[in-house]
C-alpha cells in the first residue's frame, strides 16, 4: 500500500496522464469533443480521489490508471445522452460500447466489475453533480454485471446441450472431434445457434431479461437446429432415444426438450415462435409447415406445429445468415449498451479473464457469489432423455442419467416447482382464509385484495403505452414485458394468499393470541409479506433487472422491515425449495452485516424508542427512515386502476399508516434458537432430510416457540409482551443485536481458523465487539459489521503483543466467502466530525481504525487483558456511573455462543453415508494455489498428495468393506437399517475419524 501511495505520488503528472487519456479516446474509441470533455471533468475529480486514498483494489500504478480510464469512460459513455434527453444515437453516445472500452485499456469484464463498486462511492457526488440525483439508477451498473454472469452461464449450458445432440466436426473424423471439444473449437452451426439466441434474447426480452425465461430461449433454438442441422451432424438418433415424448407422428419434439430440460413446454413454444419470426424478417427466409416439408432431418419427429426453413444452412446461406446475424446483433447491443455475448463463446478472449467467473469473487453480488447462489453443490438433476449414438459411432460412451447440478439445471427445476406448486393455486384468497376474514370484518377481505393489486403492480409496473425498447424486426417488446410482468404479478399473489393462510391458521391455533384483528389490518406485515413473495419470484426467474433491494424501494418498506417476516415465511411455506430457503438466509444475513444501518433504514426510528441517548446523533446525520407511502399514493404513482373494488376506508388507512415510523421490530426469539441463516448458510444441508431431524438434535438444544406474530408489528412504544418493563421497541432491538452478535461470532470463529489463532482470542474479540455494539453503538452507524470485526482482531492482537499485522488479517479476510472489496476499501466516516470539507467520506480500513475506531473504543480497551491472561472476557465490565456502562434496556454480555459444528449431515435416507464440510483452512490447502483446479472435497483426504478420485475410491472401498476396521465408523452391518445418530455421536467423541 504505502509503495503504491508514494509511487503515484512521485511520479504520476497530471498532464501526462491527461494525456494518455485524450489520446485514448480520440485515437482509439473516436470521442467526440462533448462527450471527451465531460469525462476529463469526471476524470480530474476520480484522479484526485483515488490517488488520494487508493480505495481501488490494484497493485500498480498503471493497473490503478487502466481501472480509471475503464470507470470514467463507462460513466460518461451511458450517462451522458440520457442526462439531456437526447436520443440514442446508437450506442451509449458515439457507438463506444464496454467491451470496446475494456479493449482498450486492457482490463477483463470480471476485474472491471470486481472495482466498480469502490469508484461509484468515491465520486458518487461528482456523477451526481454532472448527471443528476439519478445516476446510479440510470447507469444499471449491477444489472449489466448481473447479465454478464447469466450470459456466461448459458453460454456454458449452451455448449453442454449442443455437444450432446451434435458433433463438433464432420463425420468419420474422431480425432478432430476430441480435439474439438477440448480446444473449445465452434462449429459454424454452434455459432449460428448462439447468435440467433443473442439476437432473440436482445429483441424478444426488453426489460425483464430473466434466466429462466432465457433457458426457454436457449431451448427453443436448440428445437429449430435439430430439426435444420444435417442429419449427418447428429450425436444421437431421435428414433431411439430412450425417454423421448412419442406421438402417433412420431417423437413430440419440443415436448421431449421441455421434459429433459424441466422448461414450460407452452414458453418453449412460444419462444420458437419468435425465433421463426425473427429468421423470416431478418435472414428473409421463407417460413414452410413441416408437415408438407419431405426433408430427412424430419423424419421421426411429429411435424405438427412446426416450422421448416428449405435450405437454411446450404453452405452458401449458413455463412452469410450469420454474418446478417452478427450485424443485427451488433445494432442491437450498441442501441442498448448491453454486454456483447460473442465474446463468451471463444474462451480465449482475454475479456474473461484469466479465472473466468468461477475463480474470481466480484464485489458483494459478484459473478462467483451470483453463480454460487444459483447453484447447489449437492444436488444432481434428472436427465429422462437418453441420446443413442447411431451405428456408425456405436463406440461413443452414452449420456448419463444422472449429471451435475449446473446453474441453469438448478434455476430451471426450482422455477419447476413455481410452475407446478403454485401456478395451479387460485389468485383469489381460498375459502379458509375468507372465513378467517370474516369472522372480524366483512371489509377485511376486499383491503387485502386491494392492497395486494395495488403493491405487486409497483413491484412488477406495465410498459407505458407505446413504449418500446427493443429494435429490430420483433414488434410488441413492450406488450411482451407486460405478458411477463402480470405473469409474475400472478405467480407472487398465489404465494402470497398461500403464506398468509397459513401464518394466519397457525396464529389462531396459538394460545398467546385472542384477537387477529391488528395482525390483519396491519399495513407493514402485509407489505413485508407480499414483497417477500414476489421477491421469491424475482429469485426463482433470475431476472437481472430487478435486484434486490429494489422490491423494497418501490413499496416504501426498508431492509429492516422484511428481516421480519423472512423466518417466519420460512417455517409457514413447508414446499419452498431448498435454493429459495438458501435465497431468504442469505438475504437474512445481508440485512445483519450492513443493510439494517444503511442511511434511511427503520431500525433508526426504533432505536430514537429504545436508545433514547442516541436520537440527537441519529437526527443529526440524518439516518431516520421515511414515512412510507400511502397506498393511495403508490397507486397513483403507477397508475392503477382499482377494477371495481372499493377504496380503502379512511379508518383504515389511519390504522395501517400508524406507527409507520416506529413500527419496527424483529421477532421475540432467543439468540439460540436463531438457526435460520447463521446456521444454514455455515453447515451442510441435507438434500434429503429436513434439518430439524438427524445430528441438530444432540447439536442445537431446543429453544421454546416464538411470541405470537402479531406482537413483532405492534407499535414500538406499546409495553412488550415480554414483560419486565420493556417496550416493543427495546425488546425488537435486543433481540436484532442478539442476531448480530451470532452472525459475528460465525465470522470471528471464521477468521480464528484461518489465523489459526487461540481459543482465548476468539473470546476477546467477540467480547469487545459485543461492547462496541451495546456501548459504542454509533460506530455501527453506515458501516458493515465485518468492519467493525477486522479492528476488533487487530486491537486485541496489539494488547496481546501477538504478530499480527492488519494486512495480515485483510488478506485472510479475502478468502472469506462473504469478502466484498468495499469492506476494506470504502469505510464510511463522518467528514464533519474530522473537519473536512465533505460532510461525508468513505476511507480505507486502516485509516478508519486509526482516526475513528481507536478514539471510541479507547475507554473500553481497560478491561481488555492478554490473551490468554485470566481476565473476565465473558462479563460485562463493572463499572458505575460512567460512559462505559452498558445502556439501559442492553442484554447482558454473552460469552461465545454454540455455533453449528464440523458433525456429519446425513446425505442418504437409505445408506449409512454421511458427510462433514472440509474446513476452510485445509480447504485452502488444497485449492489455494490452484485457481484454475476444481475439486469436490469430500472429507480430509486418506493420503498426502492423492488425487480426489483415489480417495473416494478409498472412501467405497471402506464403505463396501466386508469387515471391521479400526478407527472407522462401522458401516458393515448387514441390516439395511440406519445406524442411529446416537452410535454415529459417540463415535465422533470417542476420537473416531469420519467420512
Amino acid at each position: 500500500m504505502e509503495d503504491l501511495r508514494n509511487s503515484g505520488a512521485g511520479s504520476e503528472n497530471r498532464g501526462d496522464l491527461e494525456a494518455r487519456f485524450v489520446d485514448l479516446c480520440k485515437n482509439q474509441l473516436s470521442l467526440d469533443e462533448k462527450s471527451l470533455s465531460e469525462a476529463k471533468k469526471l476524470l480530474l475529480d476520480g484522479k484526485n480521489i483515488l490517488t488520494s486514498t487508493l480505495a481501488i483494489g490494484c497493485n500498480t500504478v498503471e493497473e490503478l490508471e487502466h481501472h480509471l480510464f475503464a470507470f470514467v469512460l463507462y460513466s460518461v459513455m451511458r450517462l451522458s445522452d440520457r442526462a439531456v434527453g437526447e436520443e440514442s444515437q446508437g450506442a451509449d453516445n458515439n457507438g463506444v460500447t464496454l467491451c470496446q472500452i475494456l479493449r482498450a485499456v486492457k482490463l477483463n469484464l470480471v476485474d472491471f466489475f470486481q472495482e466498480l463498486p469502490q469508484f461509484f462511492i468515491k465520486v458518487g457526488p461528482s456523477l451526481r453533480n454532472m448527471y443528476g440525483s439519478d445516476w446510479e439508477k440510470r447507469l444499471e451498473a449491477k444489472e449489466l454485471q448481473t447479465n454478464f454472469v447469466h450470459l456466461r452461464i448459458l453460454s456454458q449450458y449452451f455448449k453442454r446441450v449442443y455437444r450432446l445432440f451434435f458433433k463438433t466436426s464432420e463425420a468419420g473424423d474422431q480425432s478432430t472431434d476430441t480435439s474439438a471439444f477440448s480446444s473449445g473449437y465452434l462449429s459454424d452451426y454452434h455459432r449460428f445457434g448462439w447468435l440467433l439466441f443473442l439476437t432473440l434474447r436482445s429483441h424478444a426480452f426488453s426489460r425483464f431479461k430473466d434466466l429462466i425465461t432465457s433457458t426457454n430461449g436457449l431451448v427453443s433454438v436448440l428445437a429449430i437446429l435439430i430439426i435444420h442441422v444435417p442429419c449427418r451432424l447428429r450425436n444421437c438418433t431421435i428414433e431411439d432415444s430412450a425417454g423421448f415424448v412419442r406421438s402417433k407422428r412420431g417423437v413430440n419434439l419440443v415436448a421431449s426438450l421441455s421434459a429433459k430440460y424441466d422448461t414450460s413446454e407452452d414458453e418453449v413454444t412460444k419462444m420458437m415462435e419468435k425465433a421463426n419470426d425473427l429468421i423470416a424478417n431478418t435472414l428473409k427466409k421463407a417460413p414452410g409447415s413441416a408437415l408438407k416439408s419431405k426433408a430427412e432431418n424430419l423424419l421421426k419427429i411429429d411435424p405438427e406445429g412446426l416450422v421448416y426453413f428449405e435450405n437454411l444452412f446450404d453452405d452458401s446461406n449458413l455463412s452469410t445468415s450469420i454474418s446478417i446475424l452478427e450485424k443485427e446483433y451488433d445494432d442491437a447491443i450498441r442501441n442498448k449498451g448491453d454486454i456483447d455475448g460473442r465474446v463468451l463463446v471463444d474462451e480465449d478472449d482475454k475479456l474473461l479473464g484469466s479465472d473466468s467467473i468461477s475463480g474470481t469473487a466480484v464485489s458483494s453480488g459478484g459473478a462467483k457469489r451470483m453463480t454460487d447462489g444459483l447453484m447447489s453443490p449437492t444436488k444432481t438433476i434428472s436427465t429422462p432423455v437418453t441420446c443413442n449414438s447411431p451405428s456408425s459411432h456405436s463406440n461413443r460412451t452414452p449420456v448419463r442419467t444422472k449429471a451435475a447440478a449446473t446453474p441453469v439445471t438448478t434455476a430451471m427445476t426450482t422455477a419447476k416447482w413455481l410452475r407446478t406448486v403454485i401456478s395451479p393455486l387460485p389468485s383469489t384468497p381460498s375459502a379458509q382464509l375468507e372465513k378467517i376474514f370474516s369472522l372480524y370484518d366483512k371489509s377485511i377481505a376486499n383491503d387485502v385484495i386491494r392492497r395486494a393489486q395495488i403493491i405487486l403492480e409497483a413491484i412488477f409496473p406495465n410498459s407505458a403505452l407505446g413504449e418500446c425498447c427493443a429494435t429490430g424486426n420483433i414488434p410488441n417488446a413492450d406488450l411482451m414485458d407486460n405478458i411477463w410482468a402480470q405473469q409474475r404479478r400472478t405467480e407472487a399473489l398465489k404465494l402470497y394468499y398461500k403464506v398468509l393462510e397459513a401464518i394466519f391458521t397457525a396464529e389462531a391455533q396459538s394460545a398467546q393470541v385472542n384477537n387477529l384483528a391488528p395482525l390483519l389490518t396491519n399495513e407493514r406485515f402485509h407489505r413485508c409479506l407480499i414483497a417477500c413473495s414476489a421477491e421469491l419470484v424475482l429469485a426463482t426467474r433470475k431476472t437481472a433487472t430487478m435486484l434486490f433491494p429494489a422490491v423494497l424501494e418501490k413499496i416504501g418498506i426498508t431492509a429492516f422491515d422484511l428481516s421480519k417476516v423472512i423466518e417466519t415465511f420460512v417455517r409457514h411455506e413447508g414446499s419452498l425449495p431448498r435454493e429459495l430457503r438458501r435465497h431468504l438466509n442469505s438475504l437474512e444475513e445481508r440485512l445483519l452485516d450492513s443493510m439494517v444501518w444503511e442511511k434511511g433504514s427503520s431500525v433508526y426510528n426504533s432505536l430514537v424508542i429504545a436508545r433514547p441517548a442516541l436520537s440527537a446523533e441519529i437526527s443529526r446525520m440524518g439516518l431516520l427512515a421515511e414515512p412510507m407511502p400511502s397506498l393511495d399514493a403508490i397507486a397513483l404513482s403507477t397508475n392503477f386502476s382499482s377494477g371495481g373494488l372499493p377504496p380503502l376506508p379512511v379508518s383504515k388507512k389511519r390504522d395501517a399508516l400508524e406507527g409507520q415510523n416506529g413500527d419496527i421490530r424483529s421477532p421475540k426469539r432467543l439468540c439460540t434458537e436463531y438457526h435460520s441463516a447463521l446456521v444454514e448458510c455455515n453447515s451442510f444441508a441435507s438434500p434429503v432430510k429436513d434439518r430439524s431431524s438427524g445430528l441438530n438434535n444432540f447439536r442445537v438444544k431446543m429453544t421454546p416457540p416464538p411470541p405470537a406474530l402479531q406482537s413483532v408489528f405492534a407499535s414500538p412504544t406499546q409495553p412488550s409482551l415480554k414483560g419486565e418493563g420493556e417496550t416493543c421497541a427495546e425488546t425488537g432491538i435486543n433481540v436484532l443485536f442478539s442476531k448480530i452478535s451470532k452472525l459475528a461470532a460465525v465470522r470471528i470463529n471464521g477468521m480464528i481458523e484461518r489465523l489459526q489463532a487461540t481459543q482465548q482470542m476468539r473470546e476477546s474479540v467477540y467480547h469487545l465487539f459485543q461492547q462496541i455494539l451495546n456501548q459504542r453503538m454509533t460506530l455501527f452507524f453506515n458501516r458493515h459489521i465485518d468492519q467493525i470485526v477486522l479492528c476488533c482482531f487487530y486491537i486485541v492482537a496489539k494488547i496481546s503483543k501477538l504478530n499480527l499485522a492488519f494486512n495480515e488479517i485483510i488478506k485472510n479476510y479475502k478468502r472469506q466467502p462473504q469478502y466484498r472489496p468495499d469492506v476494506i476499501h470504502c469505510v464510511f466516516v463522518d467528514g464533519s466530525r474530522r473537519n473536512k470539507k465533505a460532510a461525508h467520506d468513505h476511507v480505507g480500513i486502516i485509516q478508519f481504525y486509526n482516526e475513528v475506531f481507536i478514539p471510541a473504543v479507547r475507554q473500553l480497551l481497560v478491561g481488555l487483558g492478554p490473551v490468554g491472561a485470566n481476565s473476565s472476557t465473558n462479563r460485562a465490565p463493572e463499572s458505575k456511573g460512567t460512559d462505559e456502562a452498558q445502556s439501559p434496556g442492553s442484554p447482558k454480555l454473552a460469552p461465545f455462543p454454540s455455533l453449528p459444528d464440523m458433525s456429519p449431515k446425513k446425505v442418504s435416507a437409505t445408506h449409512n453415508v454421511y458427510v462433514s464440510p472440509l474446513r476452510s483452512s485445509k480447504m485452502d490447502a488444497l485449492i489455494w494455489h490452484s485457481p484454475k483446479s476444481y475439486y469436490a472435497c469430500v472429507g480430509e483426504s486418506t493420503h498426502a498428495y492423492q488425487s480426489p478420485s483415489k480417495d473416494l475410491s478409498a472412501i467405497n472401498d471402506r464403505l463396501n468393506s466386508p469387515r471391521r476396521v479400526r478407527g472407522k465408523l462401522n458401516f458393515d452391518n448387514a441390516d439395511p437399517g440406519l445406524v442411529s445418530d446416537s452410535l454415529v455421536a459417540s463415535s465422533l467423541q470417542d476420537g473416531v475419524s469420519t467420512i
